[in-house]
């Protein structure tokens, strides 16, 4: 049974930053590539940002030298540091791991300001 858990979204104007955490238990979480995904009011869940076990990264390109996507496997949690947040960034942030992918959590809302 894995639960996720988002966590460190809010509202901030454009240009800020904010870092989401991602709190995975019962995962065997360090075998995982694991992913940043955000919902839009009124679109789909779209993927944001990649890690693989070993570090190694994607991002989509519309947050690509904005966001970073790291983790620590020792907590069993992954982040993602977003800067330079734009209007358009706003959204509800999962994390998951494209390999399922297991139940969703509650998410956290980022809400950017223009």
């Amino acid at each position: 049974q894995v639960q996720l858990v988002e966590s460190g979204g809010g509202l901030v104007q454009a240009g800020g930053s904010l870092r989401l955490s991602c709190a995975a238990s019962g995962s065997m979480f360090d075998f995982k590539t694991m992913a940043w995904f955000r919902q839009a009011p009124g679109k789909q869940r779209e993927l944001v940002a990649t890690i693989f076990p070993g570090g190694g990264t994607n991002c989509a390109p519309s947050v690509k030298d904005r966001f970073t996507i790291s983790r620590d496997n020792a907590k069993n949690t992954l982040y993602l540091q977003m800067n330079s947040l734009k209007p358009e960034d706003t959204g509800v942030y999962f994390c998951n791991t494209p390999n399922g992918p297991w139940p969703w959590g509650q998410g956290t809302q980022v809400t950017v300001s223009s």
